[in-house]
């Protein structure tokens, strides 16, 4: 569990194919400092368990699943990352709950410095608007990021100078492609007032079955 507060900017030291997959190394300063194998950690909003590790690196592994719905299949050598390490019980929670489960990538449409703010309008597949809400939490690249607007098939985020110098939002550009995860509580809803329907098995135990959604 992260809270999508990101500690530092890594750096992509190595990609390696694995399969299908990949195998990255991962240059960092601050989050090396207590970072073990087998924790888990935030690249760019994907939770990523450490495999192994040296003094200023770690590396992970991205099997098919994460390369299809995440853009961590276009991710080269040299580029620049979001890290947070795993939230501990106790902390602060200064973002919101985000589980580092991508359920998507977006597309910058557009992106606009007012005075002091940066808005930036994202596009996402119609199929997740019914997770996002005006003013409700959404994650993009790892970041907590507030809704300033949601539209059909696009949002707007209204971005503060600190976390656009201190992320690699300050990277981004038209077309840009970012990882997306919805809150987590509207997810549980919706499953929880899904309407089922009850049917026999062979045995004559009975279980819920899931209606299509209309």
């Amino acid at each position: 569990m992260f809270t999508g507060l990101i500690e530092e900017i890594g750096i992509v030291a190595a990609v390696k194919p694995l399969g299908t997959g990949r195998r990255l190394t991962i240059k960092a300063d601050i989050v090396m400092n207590d970072l073990k194998i087998d924790d888990s950690i935030s690249i760019n909003g994907v939770c990523q368990t450490v495999v192994a590790r040296t003094l200023n690196s770690f590396e992970v592994e991205a099997v098919e699943e994460t390369i299809r719905k995440t853009k961590f299949g276009k991710l080269t050598t040299g580029q620049k990352v979001n890290l947070e390490r795993a939230a501990r019980l106790g902390d602060r929670m200064g973002g919101h709950l985000v589980q580092g489960h991508v359920d998507c990538t977006g597309n910058i449409k557009s992106i606009e410095k007012e005075r002091t703010g940066i808005l930036v309008c994202v596009s996402f597949p119609e199929l997740f608007q019914k997770y996002i809400v005006n003013t409700g939490s959404v994650c993009m690249d790892g970041i907590s990021l507030t809704v300033a607007k949601v539209e059909s098939d696009s949002f707007l985020v209204s971005i503060i100078p600190h976390t656009w110098n201190y992320t690699t939002l300050q990277f981004l550009t038209q077309n840009s492609d970012v990882n997306l995860e919805f809150d987590i509580i509207g997810k549980y809803v919706e499953n929880i007032l899904r309407p089922n329907v009850v049917k026999k098995n062979k045995s004559g135990l009975e279980r819920y079955i899931d209606q299509p959604d209309y």
